[in-house]
């Protein structure tokens, strides 16, 4: 909105051509979401209370710590995170962008999914929701249609390639197997980080880890010079998006004002599956999707450590892990909730470090 304000008064102000730059708008979107959640987190976090009485049903087969400290505790704070960055993008970003409106029908399509689910399990007082296979159904049906909508958007020839990290000359054309792809990669992506929000600040603080790197790879790719430096597929027009991963970094450390421990609010499946799935958008239309295996490194292991787990004990009756997804496992040796927050972030920080060097190291 204010793009398209100040674009009008460019001719007669030439300091407003500031406006024009994405970094700038970027900066601004990032501001705006941040000071949105930290000055209405307070009002909002007192309404959802008022409204969830009991606040997020805790799971009973989980660490018993968690029964004591996290009762009480109102969830669905992704709703916070979706409002302000839908607001800071309308207001900042270039809305003429097609990859703007994929970037919100995926994370509205998938918040709806996750607000559903919460609902659920507010309504019923118990941790299952909809159901993991009802939930997984919706996820593959609009992923499907998000990855059609992706895949004719594209502008790169052939639409259904992909790179591979650290060979600059090797792409593989996956054909008729692309759609499938960018489902598993969307979807896995959301559900990889609705397993790791299970601890105060946890999933919050790797998702801005995450972002951050996105954001600064979708720059990249959306810049011709940078994208020709580099020897990476330059995707005409995805820079504007780092107005929209610029408003979910503020909107994510915004949140996490409130989600450190110990939290005040759980942003629910709202905000889990909503931010997963972008994240799995942006590695897709960056031509990134196998980097987000190391960007994402901790979320690959968390749901690995879940899949594992219930494999083993359905094949062999054994668990490896003392409790799945692994950040529990780690609770159960005695570790403290802040000590492997703060452990996962700084572990976080290095994959997404060598992420990044993957762009030059080809």
């Amino acid at each position: 909105m204010f793009y398209y304000i100040f674009l009008l008064f460019v001719g007669k102000c030439g300091i407003l051509n500031i406006f024009k730059y994405i970094t700038f708008r970027s900066f601004c979107a990032i501001l705006t979401t941040f000071l949105f959640n930290v000055l209405l987190g307070e009002y909002f976090i007192c309404k959802l209370s008022s409204m969830q009485r009991g606040g997020q049903p805790i799971r009973l087969d989980g660490p018993e710590s968690h029964i004591k400290t996290k009762s009480n505790t109102p969830t669905m704070g992704g709703i916070l995170i979706v409002i302000s960055t839908s607001i800071s993008t309308l207001i900042w970003g270039d809305l003429s962008n097609t990859y703007i409106w994929i970037g919100f029908a995926t994370m509205i399509i998938f918040g709806v999914i996750g607000f559903i689910d919460d609902y659920y399990k507010l309504k019923f007082k118990n941790s299952s929701g909809i159901g993991a296979r009802t939930k997984l159904f919706w996820q593959l049906l609009f992923s499907f249609l998000i990855a059609q909508w992706v895949m004719y958007t594209s502008t790169i020839t052939p639409s259904t390639m992909i790179a591979i990290p650290f060979l600059k000359n090797l792409f593989v054309d996956l054909g008729l197997f692309y759609i499938p792809f960018v489902m598993i990669v969307i979807v896995g992506s959301s559900n990889a980080v609705n397993l790791t929000d299970g601890l105060d600040g946890l999933a919050i603080g790797l998702v801005s880890i995450a972002m951050t790197c996105f954001t600064i790879i979708t720059y990249i790719v959306g810049h011709v010079v940078f994208a020709n430096y580099l020897q990476l597929n330059y995707v005409y027009s995805v820079g504007e998006m780092c107005v929209f991963c610029s408003a979910l970094i503020g909107a994510s450390l915004g949140f996490l004002w409130y989600n450190s421990y110990p939290a005040r609010i759980f942003m629910g499946d709202i905000g889990s599956l909503s931010l997963g799935a972008i994240i799995g958008l942006l590695s897709v239309i960056t031509r990134h999707e196998l980097i987000l295996i190391i960007i994402g490194g901790l979320f690959v292991i968390e749901a690995m450590s879940v899949i594992l787990q219930v494999g083993s004990y359905k094949l062999r009756k054994k668990r490896i892990f003392l409790m799945a997804p692994i950040h529990h496992h780690f609770e159960k040796l005695g570790w403290s909730e802040s000590k492997i927050v703060i452990r996962f972030w700084i572990i976080a920080i290095f994959l997404a470090l060598i992420g990044l060097a993957t762009l030059k190291l080809r």
